[in-house]
């Protein structure tokens, strides 16, 4: 198939969603058919609910940084679906993709035939299938992103170097549990005996959850909570701060926010505990992107877009706005989807702006405008259809005035289209 094409059929196979009640049967037969392309590279796995992709980006950069040829999988995309499988930071060109996306495809086909497979894969796990036929190819080591939880992820059918946990919090209860404890035992499902591991600062009750399985599976543990941080600086676009731990590392860290400096101490333990000379972990970090995310796109207004789509991530936007825009008149722009706590995600942004619009993504599962007013209080809220129009109402807004474009990272990825291009 050409691109337009595949990407087509892919979007026919329907969300990520899906994959949380798969086991992982299928993807284990379609990588038995491709030959074990998961074992034909090396491999570093990154779960958590917040920070995984950013921290997965840190990874990844610093393993070019050390001169090795690397290979990224993320999910979900901003711009185009060549985004989540990316080789030195670039993502597959469309031709690529539609090639990876045959050749899974055919051994797909040819399964269901003898009726080896149920039924086809998911988009995320063809996509995660043809991620890992990429890396064999084109990559010496390869960071792989959870798409959702942990333990029957799609991408949970690899043998890695080390894994790595961000922070847990609540997201995808429906599918994952109500409480911080069942979450965390999803998440601690990607950790395998043999394989060492780094866990970011926790939770009490989350941490508890995965210290016992590491230490039922009598696993080597990397905690951030170990590493020390002394002349911490933090503004607006970043951070910087000294590192001490078993090497001692200068940080410069390029991803806003308070939360990414410890999504970057995460980022420098486990590329200290890949043997990355310190050199190489502090290039690489200061050099990651990760587009979406507290990314000012625009000045005289600054427009910030940022895909805070669960409470953990609404309460690190709320804590940015406040320390580096108090005072400063913010207005939101808001869209998420049918499944995500709305209301406290709501209850904890909507007060520290002058004016909300929600709007929708275009997607079939984004929440209707009026819900969102129905569902979150604010004394000045308005409900428009789509993104063009959020945008052409805060065009004229005062220079000195700041706007958030959040909630569905689908809302921030047609306003980055808008605003940007493609990242």
């Amino acid at each position: 198939m050409n691109y337009p094409d595949s990407v087509e059929f892919l979007y026919a196979l329907g969300n990520e969603i899906k994959t949380a009640k798969l086991g992982l049967e299928r993807m284990a037969a379609v990588l038995e058919a491709l030959g074990r392309p998961q074992d034909r590279c090396r491999l570093v796995h990154v779960a958590g609910t917040n920070g995984k992709g950013s921290t997965s980006a840190m990874i990844a950069a610093g393993l070019r940084a050390a001169g090795l040829r690397t290979g990224l999988f993320t999910s979900p995309h901003l711009s185009q679906p060549t985004e989540r499988i990316r080789i030195q930071d670039v993502p597959l060109s469309r031709e690529a993709f539609a090639a990876a996306f045959d050749s899974v495809h055919a051994v797909v086909e040819e399964l269901l035939r003898r009726g080896a497979i149920d039924f086809h894969t998911t988009y995320f796990e063809t996509v995660t299938a043809m991620a890992l036929e990429t890396f064999a190819r084109e990559a010496e080591i390869a960071v792989l992103e959870v798409g959702l939880g942990g333990r029957l992820d799609a991408t949970n059918v690899v043998r890695p170097e080390l894994c790595v946990i961000t922070q847990i919090d609540f997201d995808h209860e429906a599918y994952l549990g109500r409480s911080l404890e069942a979450i965390a035992g999803e998440k601690a499902g990607i950790l395998k005996r043999g394989v060492p591991a780094v866990f970011a600062r926790q939770r009490p009750e989350a941490l508890r959850v995965l210290e016992d399985r590491a230490a039922s599976l009598g696993i080597p543990v990397t905690r951030t909570a170990d590493w020390s941080i002394e002349y911490l600086e933090l503004d607006a676009r970043g951070s910087r701060f000294q590192l001490t731990g078993p090497r001692r590392l200068r940080i410069h860290c390029p991803l806003a926010g308070g939360h990414q400096v410890e999504n970057a101490i995460a980022a420098a333990a486990a590329l200290d505990a890949l043997a990355i000379p310190p050199a190489a972990i502090e290039a690489g970090i200061a050099a990651a992107r990760w587009p979406g995310r507290l990314e000012l796109v625009h000045e005289r207004p600054e427009i910030v877009l940022d895909g805070a789509h669960n409470p953990a991530g609404a309460r690190a936007l709320a804590a940015y706005i406040a320390r580096f825009y108090s005072g400063r008149r913010v207005h939101l722009i808001f869209g998420a989807m049918r499944d995500k706590a709305v209301e406290e995600v709501g209850g904890i942004l909507f007060p520290h702006a002058v004016e909300v619009i929600a709007t929708a993504p275009r997607q079939a599962r984004a929440l209707a405008p009026e819900a969102i007013m129905h569902a979150c209080d604010h004394s000045s809220m308005r409900a428009v259809s789509g993104i063009e129009e959020a945008l052409a109402l805060v065009a004229g807004v005062p220079p000195e005035d700041v706007v958030f474009v959040t909630g569905s990272l689908f809302l921030v990825a047609e306003a980055r289209d808008i605003l940007v291009g493609a990242p």
